[in-house]
């Protein structure tokens, strides 16, 4: 990414957040956080990447289509917010972020090797 497609995704992280927080928390089912935002070359797309607490996975999805469905409210509220700072408002697209699933999935196979090797080495 350029440094200007950064720093438009990064501000996009700040507002979708705040808008999310403050005008959304009454509606959503779970709490959401973005996790980070990337945008096309053009600024026409952003690819919104989300974490979702304490639901079980069904739920996940089910949050996701939830945001999706604001998707246009969201982009309203992100128009009025950056309407001095951007040209146009890029098109939404939510996606379910799996990263700290996936670290800590990991960590417990890590944890179960460590625990199967036979610690014969004196410097371990």
């Amino acid at each position: 990414m350029s440094i200007r497609t950064e720093r438009v995704a990064s501000m996009l992280q700040r507002e979708i957040a705040e808008i999310l927080r403050l005008e959304f928390s009454g509606e959503l089912q779970s709490m959401i956080t973005v996790t980070g935002v990337r945008v096309t070359k053009d600024i026409g797309t952003a690819y919104v990447y989300v974490s979702v607490y304490g639901a079980p996975d069904s739920n996940k999805e089910a949050a996701i289509d939830e945001l999706k469905s604001f998707s246009k409210r969201i982009r309203k509220s992100l128009a009025k917010k950056i309407r001095h700072q951007l040209k146009g408002v890029p098109e939404l697209k939510f996606f379910l972020d799996n990263t700290l699933n996936e670290a800590a999935r990991l960590e417990e196979l890590f944890g179960k090797i460590h625990a199967e090797t036979p610690s014969d080495d004196p410097i371990t």
